[in-house]
């Protein structure tokens, strides 16, 4: 069985109290599980510039390949400086849980990651439950809220069609009559 690396790093100096502040803050505007989420995605840019930094050296073709990758996520990215400009943030805005935030289908983060996490979003007709995945610029705009369906028991013999307004008028109020063995007829 092959174990799985940790994809992240921990903080140089954990009690450093800027630092915490700024965790703080993201985590409260993307609507984060916890800090790691935050680590994650350093670590992911982290990768990036490394991999720009390699490539400055390549031919135009290698870098322009790996510019075409980070512009399918919507970074907008057109040369090596913006790669090593990348910031955190410019991947948090492309997670999921803030772009369902973004687009209005949840009022706030917190229950944009609900809905996620519910298998209540769609990307392209396929059912996301990962808050962190980065959507791609072509799949933004099919990014759509799952319609809850009540399952419902089949109806047994004919079914007849009410309209609206025969149902409000008898629920305003409604008088029975029942007639008794003697024949008199009782209002109830």
């Amino acid at each position: 069985m092959i174990r799985k690396r940790k994809k992240f790093e921990w903080p140089k100096k954990l009690w450093d109290k800027p630092r915490i502040l700024d965790e703080n803050k993201l985590k409260l505007k993307y609507g984060l599980k916890n800090k790691k989420e935050i680590w994650k995605t350093d670590a992911k840019v982290k990768y990036f510039r490394n991999r720009a930094k390699i490539l400055i050296t390549a031919e135009a073709e290698e870098q322009q390949i790996f510019f075409d990758k980070l512009n399918k996520i919507g970074l907008n990215i057109k040369a090596v400086a913006d790669v090593l400009s990348l910031d955190k943030e410019d991947l948090m805005k492309r997670r999921l849980a803030s772009i369902v935030c973004e687009r209005g289908l949840a009022d706030t983060p917190k229950q944009a990651r609900q809905m996620i996490v519910h298998k209540r979003i769609l990307v392209g007709g396929n059912v996301v439950n990962i808050p962190s995945y980065l959507v791609k610029v072509e799949e933004e705009k099919n990014i759509i809220l799952k319609k809850k369906v009540k399952k419902v028991k089949p109806v047994e013999g004919p079914v007849e069609e009410v309209s609206e307004k025969s149902e409000s008028s008898e629920i305003v109020e409604e008088k029975v009559e029942t007639k008794t063995e003697e024949g008199e007829i009782e209002n109830a």
